[in-house]
């Protein structure tokens, strides 16, 4: 089978190597669509240690929909040619290998293959090309489940890539009334605006008004604000910390999914006054995979639309670097 084989800063090799044999219990499956992820992008673009933990010379990706290729004498659970999405915590039976399951080879062997838990089945009604963002659309339901949203409540996503648009989705999803993206791309922006969002560009609108503008008012320990009941950080700059406690209602509440490992200062009197609550968001659980499917079923958004480019396994070099372009690309696949 052809495998991307991770090398290091900037270099992957395309191989060929053996294709895994099933042993009784596993399931061979055959990649359909994988989609590239951030932390993808990092590892490329920076070197080892700078996301997933992928290893020099080891297969990697893990953001994919594929098809049952071969099953063990013992599985019952699965028949060959069924569609399955592999759940990167459980497909290799190692929550460390979530980020290298094999998502850019052209087989994963999933040993000891359990159904609803390392395998899941895609329904009918999800296309080829949108069941390779059940992944990442995980991330950003559990960062919006996180948020605690209430029907009629309103939200504010900073981060209009993958995981920003999916935690918007979900917010609205789970009976949020009002939801805004704010991002500093025009490009990313278009995109959560053709699905029904209001939009904020950071660099060049104020947001302190244009939220009042959106969302109406609601009193701070300051004065009157704009009434927004969950921020949600999917881009991971430290401004944005710093809007919610200026700006951020008495009782709202800030959910951190972006990757950012700076240490920051708080002031644990004003969040202890104002009643605020931060709030932390890393991976996913099963029930986000039974919502993402849900959501992804209903049709109610156009989510295909946020894949802007497709390429072949062999110019994974050029589809990262795509990728990494946050201002002509949002999410991009490899079709094999």
């Amino acid at each position: 089978m052809k495998a991307a084989i991770y090398m290091g800063k900037e270099d992957i090799e395309i191989r060929e190597i053996p294709t895994p044999e099933c042993g009784d219990d596993d399931v061979l499956i055959k990649n359909i669509y994988s989609s590239i992820c951030g932390t993808d992008v990092a590892v490329y673009l920076h070197g080892p240690n700078t996301g997933h933990r992928i290893t020099t010379g080891g297969e990697f990706g893990h953001e994919t929909v594929s098809r049952v290729a071969a099953i063990g004498k013992n599985v019952t659970d699965f028949t060959v040619g069924e569609r399955v999405y592999p759940y990167p915590r459980f497909a290799k039976n190692d929550t460390k290998r979530a980020g290298t399951i094999g998502g850019f080879s052209e087989y994963i062997l999933v040993p000891q293959a359990k159904r609803n838990h390392s395998l899941y089945p895609v329904p009918q009604a999800i296309p080829d090309r949108m069941a390779c963002l059940i992944e990442p659309f995980t991330v950003g339901c559990r960062a919006a489940r996180r948020g605690q949203p209430q029907a009629g409540e309103s939200a504010v996503v900073f981060g209009a890539g993958t995981i920003g648009l999916a935690a918007a989705v979900s917010l609205k999803y789970f009976g949020m009334d009002r939801v805004m993206v704010c991002d500093r791309s025009d490009f990313r922006l278009a995109a959560a605006k053709r699905l029904g969002f209001a939009v904020c560009n950071n660099d060049r609108d104020d947001f302190a008004a244009a939220a009042v503008e959106y969302f109406g008012t609601a009193p701070s320990l300051t004065g009157n604000t704009a009434d927004i009941d969950c921020f949600l950080d999917a881009a991971g700059a430290g401004s944005i910390l710093e809007l919610f406690m200026s700006l951020g209602k008495i009782g709202s509440r800030f959910v951190s999914v972006a990757v950012n490992n700076a240490l920051r200062s708080l002031d644990l009197l004003h969040l202890t006054f104002a009643q605020k609550s931060i709030i932390g968001s890393g991976g996913y659980m099963p029930e986000d995979v039974r919502d993402v499917m849900n959501i992804m079923e209903s049709g109610r958004w156009d989510l295909e639309s946020m894949i802007t480019h497709e390429f072949p396994l062999d110019q994974i070099e050029t589809a990262i670097k795509t990728a990494a372009d946050t201002e002509h690309a949002l999410n991009v696949t490899i079709k094999f």
